[in-house]
């Protein structure tokens, strides 16, 4: 990452998953061999709550949850302008979430 993340900014998280059934925001779709499921990646849109001393950060979701998430990870980059509008209501639900903490 260019430039080191805060606390308060929104981030977009790319998270690799499995399962027989890839959701609607399922990206980059690979089938098993034998078709049994499917390989994928999910873009989760989150908020920087802390940085924690040893340089990782803790990150905020829209329902609560938290994540700690090494700044170099190449997953993680700033949330778009494009994103950003599209997805406000997410990044603001997640800013809620740290404020509650």
């Amino acid at each position: 990452m260019s430039r080191q993340l805060t606390a308060g900014d929104w981030v977009v998280y790319r998270k690799s998953k499995r399962s027989t059934s890839p959701g609607p925001r399922a990206s980059h779709v690979v089938g098993s061999p034998k078709g049994e499921s499917y390989t994928y990646t999910v873009d989760k849109y989150w908020v920087v709550e802390e940085v924690m001393p040893d340089g990782n950060l803790l990150m905020r979701t829209s329902k609560g949850k938290s994540n700690i998430i090494g700044q170099d990870d190449p997953n993680l980059r700033r949330a778009s302008l494009f994103q950003r509008l599209v997805w406000r209501a997410r990044f603001q639900a997640a800013v809620e979430q740290c404020n509650k903490r």
